[in-house]
């Protein structure tokens, strides 16, 4: 915190605590714009009241989100109450976007909200207040929100003299947050033309109506398209101008250094430096170039092909959490899978881990099943049959602890009409100290060629994510015979029981799975894809993604990295219709984004990585410098 925002005995003058959904309401015509209103009582009386321009970070304080979500302020009024306490009413426009602003729109009255602020650079509100003094009878000022981006323009344009500015605003339907606004002109385009003009920004803000008008301010949020073009059309005219710009923040304080944007001037944190910038100073990233979308005729198609198996879409039940395909068919469609994968099986049964078995944690579970099966004999003669009468693609997930086992399994299962064995290298190996099969490229090798020897079956193997480096074993898999490879498995964790002073589990260490698990195994599928790409294009061999993957912009992330299909496991627990709900999401990306089949979005991310030319060390460092005064 810089010292300019402590009182002189050392005290924030920004707030932090709790306040109450004192208003929750839709915005007329608007099916995902929200007004949030609630009232901060101030713990001393100086502390800061928000200015136009300024945002707070801000919570249900019931939320399944980690962070605070920046939140513009669009309205705010400050007193004093009966008692002498300091109160600051303040209203938030919010668009429903993501979780943690889909909780924030959805609260009830009196929910408590946690808040931090305001934060930030505000408007340059004198600067505006000069020009409108020294021009009392016309606009020389250009406001300009586009869409949610309104809010903090609009509580802008509500500081300055009636008609001392002109105010452009651009949505895709209807208009909202320009009740508080009193602008000479008033200038709406939408783009279905239900409101003023048809059209977008551009078809009001014309270079001919700006110079026409001689402002001498432009100020304007909105969509990155619509700054990148204003910034434009400032700098040919040569008129100063201020842009609100909008980044992913955690402490919103300035402390971090994760909220960064590029400008001539350096690296500047969104959240401290802004979001309020020179727009001469801000570097944009250049253009995506988008795929025109599908027409209303046309279906994308979800089927893919792995190993010479044809699955009719890329969601596979994940071996451990789906048993042998029965036990959900009362409560989902199982059908509707492209695959389903066995329990894991091993040649002879297993009673499976005694003590404790599983554990919600943060982001997930924990899991210590003892791989507990009824043996491969049984599996077959059993089990298997009715796994194969449910339709999808069938895998059965082969565990061993020496090579023996995995090669015997492996005979048994070649006489099956199972459609793909999964090798589960990610067990002890009772040979080499417990160490499992697949923490390194010699034992994975030699365990991956022993079951290609004794099989025809196509053969995929899944990888521990407890290797130091998966890329030279999954190549050595390959080289052995490996048609696939999935990956990951669970990660080793530990768990305390602190009442009884104990680790949780009797094993100690146990399966770490859930959504906390999707960074660290998308790193690891984006690289072993990366790894394989450089085989010959013979050589190489598909890749199932597995790891915390609930959605189907989860999945999206999978196959853009290089996976041609997912393994789903913890998500059914929650959610047992997960395949449809990622199906049905993904054939509406792919409509919207001009993708007629998976192959065309497979490894795009390969291919598009960010290659910006960076400053030299010396740079950077003067940039951190700066950052931290």
């Amino acid at each position: 915190m810089d010292l300019a925002e402590i009182d002189e005995n050392g005290k924030g003058l920004q707030f932090f605590g709790k306040t109450k959904v004192e208003r929750l309401e839709k915005v007329e015509g608007q099916p995902n714009v929200y007004l949030l209103q609630t009232t901060i009582e101030c713990e001393r009386p100086n502390q800061a009241v928000p200015k136009a321009g300024q945002f707070y970070l801000i919570r249900s304080a019931k939320s399944a989100v980690h962070y605070n979500r920046p939140i513009s302020v669009y309205h705010s009024e400050e007193w004093i109450s009966n008692e002498g306490k300091k109160k600051i009413l303040v209203q938030f426009m919010i668009l429903e976007k993501g979780r943690g602003t889909g909780e924030l729109c959805h609260m009830t009255l009196w929910d408590d909200i946690s808040i931090i602020g305001p934060l930030g650079t505000p408007w340059p509100l004198e600067e505006c207040r000069e020009i409108a003094e020294k021009n009392p009878d016309q606009a020389k000022i250009c406001i300009i929100g586009g869409g949610i981006g309104v809010a903090p323009v609009a509580n802008l344009a509500s500081n300055l003299p009636a008609e001392s500015y002109d105010f452009y605003a651009s949505f895709k339907s209807g208009s909202y947050g320009l009740d508080l606004i009193q602008p000479k002109h008033l200038f709406v385009t939408t783009d279905d033309g239900s409101c003023g003009l048809k059209g977008m920004l551009p078809c009001a803000f014309t270079k001919e109506a700006v110079k026409a008008a001689g402002y001498e301010l432009i100020l304007a949020c909105g969509p990155t398209p619509a700054l990148v073009y204003v910034q434009k059309l400032a700098s040919e005219l040569g008129i100063k101008c201020y842009i609100s710009m909008e980044h992913r923040m955690l402490c919103g304080l300035g402390a971090c250094l994760g909220c960064t944007i590029e400008t001539t001037k350096g690296l500047k944190r969104c959240c401290k430096d802004g979001p309020v910038f020179d727009a001469s100073e801000v570097i944009f990233d250049p253009p995506v170039q988008r795929r025109q979308p599908l027409t209303t005729n046309e279906e994308p198609d979800l089927s893919v092909d792995i190993a010479g198996v044809h699955f009719k879409n890329p969601t596979i039940a994940s071996g451990g959490t789906f048993a042998f395909g029965q036990n959900f068919r009362g409560v989902s469609d199982v059908a509707a899978w492209g695959g389903i994968v066995s329990k894991g099986v091993t040649l002879e049964p297993r009673e499976g881990n005694h003590g404790e078995r599983s554990l919600e944690v943060a982001g997930g579970n924990m899991n210590s099943i003892g791989l507990q099966n009824p043996g491969i004999p049984y599996y077959i003669e059993n089990l298997l049959p009715g796994m194969i009468g449910l339709g999808p693609v069938v895998i059965t997930n082969l565990a061993g602890s020496d090579i023996e086992s995995y090669v015997e399994g492996a005979k048994l299962l070649d006489k099956t009409d199972c459609d793909m064995i999964e090798l589960n290298i990610s067990c002890p190996n009772i040979k080499a100290a417990g160490l499992a099969w697949g923490m390194s490229a010699d034992t994975a090798y030699y365990c991956v060629s022993a079951v290609r020897a004794v099989t025809k079956k196509p053969l995929m193997v899944k990888l521990s994510p407890n290797a130091a480096d998966n890329r030279p074993i999954a190549i050595a898999c390959i080289k052995a015979g490996a048609d696939a490879i999935s990956l990951i498995n669970m990660i080793h964790g530990v768990a305390i029981d602190i009442d009884k002073g104990k680790p949780f589990f009797n094993n100690v260490h146990a399966g770490y799975s859930g959504p906390g698990l999707k960074p660290l195994a998308l790193r690891i599928v984006y690289d072993v894809v990366q790894e394989i790409n450089k085989l010959p294009p013979e050589q190489r061999v598909p890749v199932v993604g597995i790891g915390g993957i609930c959605t189907w912009q989860d999945a999206v992330e999978f196959i853009m990295a290089g996976a041609s299909a997912v393994e789903i496991g913890q998500a059914k627990f929650t959610n047992p219709n997960v395949t449809i709900d990622i199906q049905n999401g993904l054939k509406e990306f792919m409509k919207s984004h001009g993708y007629h089949n998976l192959s065309e979005m497979r490894g795009i991310a390969q291919v598009a990585r960010h290659n910006k030319a960076h400053t030299d060390e010396k740079g950077r460092f003067a940039d951190l410098k700066a950052m931290m005064k």
